[in-house]
């Protein structure tokens, strides 16, 4: 079982799409092994998003992820990466396929509703920045 780590984005909780978007991931055959609500500040959103620091984008990106809470989650399923990608869509929703989570509720590149690990490694930092092995909770039916 693989597993990778979403967060809905400022925009996603201040659209109250939470239940939406947990309800997309669910149907698509993800576990939901951990999740919580959090504020990220400017230092942390910067210390997350740190592999993107040179890019232009970099100070908007850390200035939108800061700018209200957010709802981390570790997922769990086979082929848990490439599939949460396959989910969420292309970043720029113009570009999403249908039925994409950011065909569906994304206004632009920028405020694109929720970040998704691009690879097993970072899926499991990403996880940890968010989450002790403590408050990882697989549930089996």
């Amino acid at each position: 079982m693989e597993r990778t780590l979403t967060i809905l984005k400022p925009d996603c909780v201040r659209k109250q799409l939470i239940g939406a978007v947990a309800a997309m991931i669910e149907n698509a055959g993800f576990r939901i092994v951990a999740m919580k609500k959090t504020r990220l500040t400017k230092e942390t959103a910067g210390e997350f998003y740190a592999v993107h620091r040179e890019r232009p984008f970099f100070g908007e990106l850390v200035e939108f992820m800061s700018s209200g809470p957010c709802v981390p989650m570790i997922l769990e399923k086979e082929n848990a990466v490439e599939d949460f990608r396959k989910l969420i869509g292309a970043t720029d929703p113009a570009e999403a396929a249908e039925g994409t989570v950011r065909k569906l509720h994304a206004d632009s590149k920028g405020e694109n509703i929720v970040h998704g690990s691009d690879s097993d490694e970072n899926a499991r930092i990403e996880g940890a920045f968010f989450f002790s092995a403590e408050e990882v909770v697989r549930v089996d039916k």
